[in-house]
């Protein structure tokens, strides 16, 4: 299927959304919501484009990493609408994190300076794109989620105490776009949203691995033999390296 972007011709999957297609052919749409490994929600409101359809020739804003390619549609990634689109979204998000630099240097590269909202005394870097939540429900844990209302609303554990349901993967925090969800890796120990984890050793050199709550869960729900699990990556090669060096592969 051929799709038209911003004038150019591109090649795209009858499967694709227009961001998918977009990101495969260089051609940059910004997104702070979106991540291969799970499904679309369309939460930033970042990645609005601008689709014209041959039909009726109308144009609306619509989001790429939702919106399915179809045959004869033109898109604008950087018309008047879009940008306009893309600075209200900014102003708002930064509004909830005014000093993040991934956001301010987003803000600037659309035309924002700064917010013209006022901005809670407490506000933090959580920007509520869910793919923290989105990852952590993917996982089969579901430890934390979004409490509150309005301008007060937040990810948090359930009831606000320490998540019985989390096993110390870092998902969460690997996944967020903006560094809010802090996650403290110290030699023997995890803490991650005020829970501490004893982490496990590499059976060969004693390096510190994943969590062995994570590494339990790991065995439980994963594919991989359990032993995958019972040495670091770097100890992994080694032995991998012996096994084919003592079979005269080099």
């Amino acid at each position: 299927m051929i799709l038209r972007i911003d004038g150019k011709q591109i090649e795209a999957k009858k499967w694709d959304t227009i961001l998918s297609a977009a990101k495969r052919n260089g051609i940059s749409i910004p997104s702070l919501c979106h991540h291969d490994a799970l499904e679309n929600v369309g939460a930033c409101r970042l990645c609005v484009v601008e689709v014209k359809t041959s039909s009726n020739g109308e144009r609306k804003l619509v989001t790429a990493c939702e919106y399915k390619v179809a045959p004869h549609i033109e898109v604008f990634t950087h018309s008047e609408a879009v940008r306009r689109s893309r600075q209200t979204t900014l102003d708002l998000l930064l509004a909830r994190a005014p000093e993040n630099k991934l956001l301010l240097d987003l803000s600037r590269e659309n035309g924002v300076e700064s917010t013209s909202y006022s901005t809670s005394p407490d506000a933090n870097e959580c920007i509520l794109c869910y793919l923290c939540t989105r990852a952590c429900e993917k996982m089969g844990c579901n430890a934390i989620s979004a409490v509150g209302r309005g301008q007060g609303k937040s990810i948090q554990p359930p009831f606000l105490t320490v998540p019985d349901a989390c096993v110390g993967c870092g998902s969460c925090a690997a996944i967020c776009p903006t560094g809010f969800i802090e996650m403290i890796d110290m030699p023997s120990k995890r803490v991650i949203w005020g829970k501490e984890f004893e982490r496990a050793k590499c059976e060969s050199c004693g390096a510190p691995l994943i969590p062995v709550a994570y590494r339990e869960w790991a065995i439980a729900n994963r594919e991989l033999p359990e032993d995958y699990y019972l040495q670091c990556q770097e100890c992994k090669r080694k032995e991998l390296a012996s096994k084919f060096s003592g079979l005269g592969v080099s």
